[in-house]
């Protein structure tokens, strides 16, 4: 057990268990190269997954010279467990956000989402690599009469801030999708996307063009502040010199914040084996359901199918974990309710840990009094368009430029 200072924090959680499709998927990157010696650099980006590549991205692009630290290999935290769904929406329902929040500053934080779907497939553009980005309709379904208000109430807002939505009826949904429910909220605007090979390809493609250093298997055990920035220092003592720190580092970035901000949630997920292409829905739409906690459905390229929920409000890994096999046949049968003509057999199954807050929102930023140590804690159900924000946000906070979206995704909201 390593515990740090200066809060009482102890890494010693298993971030999931199981089989991540991404995993199996994918070729593991074989890249190894702790940090050796002491270094100095303009920006330490620590953690090595999704946020952490984009943030890396936005700077290179910039010319702002950074580098990259984990304690695992490439990508292989949270990232490789993510079921990856790209949507605008968020967590909380706008029309309640806006009631928590202020109705301009909730629709902000939905218009972000949105840009930022477009704004991550600009990304991969710019470095001619498509990790299986795929832009899929997403339909939101009521499960009840009460919900099917609720969902009244979320188009009327939507709709009135020009957001993309459509209302479906419950039969008109039948003849569409194929799925029996009191009716729907619809857009085109979605996607999804391999995040593993997002993160990986977007490193090494910095790693060879702008010289990234990426240190992996190197631990940050503690830090210290001082006029010129930060020192970093790692597991093995090696020290890092840098002006600026961004934590990228999901849950585990708690170390590095004076309080909790976030509660700990576990989550567990399954992928079919292939099935044929003709028995898809339509369009392959993301499919997630206004239960809470909900259940969400996404496929890939090789019409396998991905089924996640049914969490639990713990973290105990030991409790998640044995509590695999018993969710698996839940989100199963769920599955099966919904599409019975569709033969699903679970290929692989995995469970994980991950970080929400009340407003469904992220916490983007400098904690107040620490102006050099920038936080991306992309909480909830939209992590990578949480993140894609926070990489342009930082940008701009290192160039001097002010930006709205700290209003509605700062520590100060």
């Amino acid at each position: 057990m390593i515990c740090y200072n200066p809060i009482n924090y102890c890494t010693i959680m298993e971030l999931y268990a199981g089989l991540p499709y991404w995993r199996v998927k994918n070729s593991l990157d074989d890249y190894f190269q702790p940090l050796y010696s002491d270094y100095s650099t303009e920006v330490a980006i620590i953690g090595s997954g999704i946020t952490g590549a984009l943030v890396a991205h936005e700077l290179c692009k910039a010319g702002i010279k950074c580098c990259v630290v984990d304690k695992r290999s490439i990508g292989t935290g949270s990232s490789s467990a993510s079921t990856a769904l790209l949507q605008y929406e968020i967590d909380v329902p706008l029309y309640k956000m806006a009631k928590m929040l202020g109705e301009e500053r909730a629709v902000l934080a939905y218009q972000s989402c949105l840009q930022g779907i477009s704004d991550i497939e600009k990304v991969f553009r710019e470095i001619n690599y498509n990790p299986d980005f795929e832009r899929v309709p997403s339909v939101y379904y009521a499960n009840s009469r009460h919900d099917y208000s609720m969902l009244q109430k979320e188009y009327e807002i939507r709709k009135k801030h020009r957001l993309p939505v459509e209302f479906i009826e419950s039969r008109d949904l039948k003849k569409k999708i194929g799925i029996k429910a009191k009716g729907a909220l619809m857009n085109e605007e979605s996607a999804q996307i391999d995040t593993y090979l997002a993160s990986v390809s977007l490193l090494e493609f910095h790693r060879k063009k702008s010289d990234l250093d990426i240190f992996t298997h190197t631990e940050i055990a503690n830090w210290k502040e001082n006029p010129d920035g930060y020192e970093l220092i790692t597991h093995t003592n090696k020290k890092i010199k840098c002006k600026y720190v961004v934590v990228a580092a999901g849950f585990e970035a708690g170390k590095f914040l004076p309080k909790q901000v976030m509660e700990l949630t576990s989550t567990y997920a399954i992928v079919s084996q292939p099935v044929e292409k003709e028995l898809i829905w339509w369009r392959k739409s993301l499919l997630w359901e206004t239960k809470d906690p909900y259940l969400y459905i996404r496929t890939d390229r090789d019409h396998r199918i991905l089924i996640g929920g049914e969490d639990d409000d713990f973290s105990d890994p030991a409790k998640r974990d044995r509590a695999l096999h018993k969710k698996a046949k839940i989100l199963e049968k769920k599955f099966r309710k919904l599409f019975p003509d569709i033969p699903f057999k679970t290929d692989m199954m995995w469970c994980g840990t991950f970080s929400s807050t009340e407003d469904g929102l992220p916490y983007i930023g400098t904690w107040p009094g620490k102006e050099n140590m920038f936080f991306v804690l992309g909480y909830g159900g939209n992590g990578i368009t949480f993140s894609i924000n926070a990489a342009q946000m930082i940008l701009n906070s290192l160039k001097g430029k002010k930006d709205e979206r700290y209003k509605v995704f700062g520590f100060e909201r």
